[in-house]
């Protein structure tokens, strides 16, 4: 690199002007420090610029906040991602009702993310003070000094004064590498604590959720979707058996006694019901449906629960019940 090249014609000059053909013993010393110097360098830019993708993935945000660091102004404070999730959960919740079950877990769903937000804008801060500024002040600083130092030996009076210092600075190396270590932990500290306190942000809500366990019940009874049988009256369908017995075994025994050709639907009892899905038959039994169609379906005698017979013009099967919405 251009520092390598400044320093090696520089001692290709000293030499000249000095007589001697071969290196000192300081010269392979300085060298050997200059190698190592290098390397730091470049890999403590590698892992900075990767760090600063890890904590802000936005380009753009990244060079505005570059242009306030080179201004000395402060870096504005941004609104993270699960904060403005959690946001709009709560602001989602007083358009819904906060007294509805779905408005009520949606602030409280909410309220979670918010915090979550507010641990990750945290863990953000932190990162970028303990462990991107020692890496920036080492590439602003002291590696600008080293090169410098370099690029200013004209005179082999000079060089002496200039080669101490550098040496100075160059095994300093060695403490950098501590410096950056003990930064490289806090960093880590810093991730684990992170996603800590986020799994403890998850498990109080787990628990939180826990005590709505009737919200799904409610949101299913007033949904219109039938889940059985038990939604079918006595005085609309005639003689339907309770849910008593297993699916597969009845499904079994239903295949090889009930003729689907000799159902006959019943003088009364037979009510219209909505598609909510696609529904391929499995065999010459069943009765193929298309969502959102309108079909006729009763119930027989002895008949699964989780069945029902579908009429569609003259097309006759058997179709399940969670496939269909019943209309008065």
């Amino acid at each position: 690199n251009e520092f390598r090249l400044a320093f090696c014609t520089f001692c290709l000059y000293t030499e000249e002007k000095l007589g001697q053909a071969e290196k000192t013993e300081l010269d392979a010393h300085l060298e050997n420090l200059i190698a190592r110097a290098d390397c730091t360098k470049n890999w403590t830019e590698k892992i900075f610029r990767q760090t600063e993708v890890l904590l802000q993935p936005n380009p753009s945000a990244r060079i505005e906040e570059f242009f306030y660091e080179k201004l000395d102004r402060k870096i504005p404070s941004r609104t993270t991602n699960a904060e403005l999730l959690g946001q709009h959960m709560q602001d989602a919740a007083k358009e819904f009702g906060p007294g509805t079950p779905y408005g009520s877990t949606l602030i409280t769903v909410g309220e979670f993310q918010r915090r979550l937000g507010g641990a990750e804008r945290e863990f953000l801060q932190m990162s970028a003070i303990n462990f991107l500024t020692p890496l920036r002040n080492f590439l602003e600083g002291d590696w600008k000094t080293i090169s410098a130092e370099h690029e200013l030996r004209v005179a082999q009076t000079e060089f002496d004064r200039q080669a101490e210092v550098t040496r100075l600075l160059l095994e300093g190396i060695s403490s950098t590498h501590v410096n950056h270590l003990r930064c490289l932990h806090e960093f880590v500290e810093a991730q684990a604590a992170y996603y800590a306190q986020c799994h403890k942000h998850m498990q109080d809500l787990q628990k939180e959720l826990s005590r709505f366990p009737n919200s799904f019940a409610v949101n299913a009874s007033t949904s219109g979707v039938s889940a059985g049988p038990s939604h079918l009256s006595s005085a609309t369908l005639p003689e339907a058996s309770p849910p008593s017995h297993p699916s597969n075994p009845s499904n079994a025994l239903e295949s090889s006694t009930l003729k689907i050709e000799e159902v006959k639907p019943p003088a009364t009892g037979t009510r219209k019901a909505k598609v909510l899905y696609d529904y391929d038959a499995a065999d010459t039994s069943e009765l193929s449906l298309l969502a959102d169609e309108l079909i006729t379906v009763y119930t027989v005698p002895g008949m699964d629960p989780d069945w029902l017979i579908g009429e569609r013009g003259n097309q006759k099967g058997k179709v399940p019940v969670t496939y269909l919405e019943l209309l008065s």
